[in-house]
């Protein structure tokens, strides 16, 4: 279709609730997109391990995990960038030296340790765990076989935050979260990925021109990709920083806000 625009969708707070799952609306919004011709991603922080089944079954045309690095086209993987294992390791004691607890995030494992990552710092830290189900694994005795592609430090009171981001900084960037579901989080990635260039490489495989290119999102990691989008929609629930770079404000995802946006911009 001479028309066709492509559409990023953020998880967490945008497409899904970590507690309540996906809006009814959502899965037949973004049914209705793609048989129309228009390519629909998933976009997320998430790691593709903690992809839930019901997000699985959204028709999405492919998906960007893990900050950028791990995508997926028609359910076929096409970029992966592992953090090694030796930078896992060294990550792991920097950010322990520092009162910050690892979340350690591949493809097909989580990695933490459950006495160190409890419901006092994320209340929905057990949900995670039920939900991964096999896919949660260790990191003690796991140390020599991290397979991941991102990490989520949790800050706990009287952490040195800054040291950590300072001595990691050469190996990972890194996004901070002082708002919302991630409100206690610092993201750490290998340096140079991002949800942005993940979506300007996809954009220029598929042949798509920026001017085409929509995004949602409600968090500071959604930043980049917003940067990397023409059209850039906010959910009600995005922190200051978001709005102020949002095109369209839509109401919250449980109130509809993603059907809203669709039809404002007569995608659907």
């Amino acid at each position: 279709m001479n028309n066709r625009k492509c559409i990023f969708f953020d998880a967490d707070g945008t497409i899904l609730d970590i507690k309540k799952g996906v809006p009814a609306d959502i899965p037949s919004a973004i049914q209705t997109l793609t048989s129309q011709g228009h390519l629909a991603f998933l976009c997320t922080g998430r790691s593709r391990s903690f992809i839930p089944k019901e997000v699985e079954q959204i028709s999405f045309t492919g998906m960007i995990t893990n900050l950028g690095a791990y995508m997926e086209y028609q359910k076929k993987p096409i970029y992966q960038k592992e953090i090694t294992t030796a930078e896992a390791r060294y990550a792991l004691n920097i950010l322990r030296k520092n009162r910050l607890v690892p979340v350690m995030e591949g493809n097909s494992h989580m990695y933490y340790d459950l006495e160190e990552y409890t419901d006092e710092i994320d209340w929905f830290a057990s949900l995670i765990t039920k939900e991964l189900g096999e896919k949660w694994q260790p990191i003690t005795g796991n140390e020599d076989q991290l397979h991941i592609n991102k990490i989520s430090a949790k800050r706990l009171p009287g952490c040195n935050a800054e040291q950590a981001c300072k001595d990691l900084k050469e190996i990972f960037d890194y996004i901070r979260h002082d708002e919302g579901l991630a409100g206690k989080t610092i993201e750490f990635i290998a340096k140079g990925h991002s949800k942005g260039l993940a979506i300007a490489i996809l954009c220029g495989v598929l042949g798509v021109e920026k001017e085409d290119t929509f995004a949602f999102g409600d968090s500071n990691n959604d930043l980049p990709m917003f940067q990397a989008v023409h059209t850039k929609i906010a959910m009600g629930n995005a922190p200051q920083t978001l709005l102020e770079e949002a095109d369209y404000v839509t109401e919250t995802m449980d109130k509809g806000g993603i059907t809203q946006a669709l039809l404002h911009y007569k995608l659907i």
